[in-house]
């Protein structure tokens, strides 16, 4: 099933993609990693409703917010 909204497509996609390089640092390993990360997007591939994706991007921005501070080095 696909996102209705392209533009929302587009967002989730590389909302995706900022997490995916994030996790390439995470402490358990990259192997790790990704396929938890693949498996919590394919488990809300099926919704269509366009406020739930949204609320979904809001959630994945708030993680990437979180774990960034991480990374950057003062």
């Amino acid at each position: 099933m696909t996102i209705p909204n392209p533009v929302l497509r587009r967002e989730v996609i590389n909302l995706y993609k900022q997490l995916l390089h994030l996790g390439k640092n995470y402490p358990l390993g990259f192997s790790y990693f990704r396929p938890r990360l693949h498996k919590a997007f394919m488990s809300n591939a099926s919704i269509t409703d366009e406020e739930r994706i949204k609320e979904g991007i809001k959630r994945g921005e708030f993680v990437v917010k979180g774990v960034f501070p991480l990374y950057v080095h003062v």
